[in-house]
């Protein structure tokens, strides 16, 4: 299993649209092949910061889903609001604790 991090912080203006555009999204994203779990979370001290947590059964899984038009569609939307760009990180548990 491989799991994607993904930061993005915001303009603050832009925060309620991509909350709206991830909620009308998001079981899409989350239905799309090889995609077991997603979650959204907001930095507690910056309102405008947040990570997408998606779990992928392969790396192929994960690019599939990057190659698609449902991606291309979100991430160009999503993108024109950034503050700055967004950082990614594909990453396999080592230990559970």
């Amino acid at each position: 299993m491989l799991i994607r991090i993904v930061k993005m912080q915001f303009i603050p203006s832009q925060v309620a649209f991509f909350l709206a555009l991830f909620d009308a999204h998001k079981h899409l994203i989350r239905n799309f092949e090889g995609c077991t779990h997603l979650d959204l979370w907001q930095d507690t001290h910056h309102p405008n910061l947040f990570f997408t947590h998606s779990h992928w059964q392969s790396e192929q899984h994960l690019a599939q889903y990057r190659d698609s038009e449902l991606f291309a569609k979100v991430w160009k939307q999503t993108r024109q609001g950034f503050e700055v760009p967004a950082q990614a990180w594909s990453v396999v548990s080592v230990m559970e604790c």
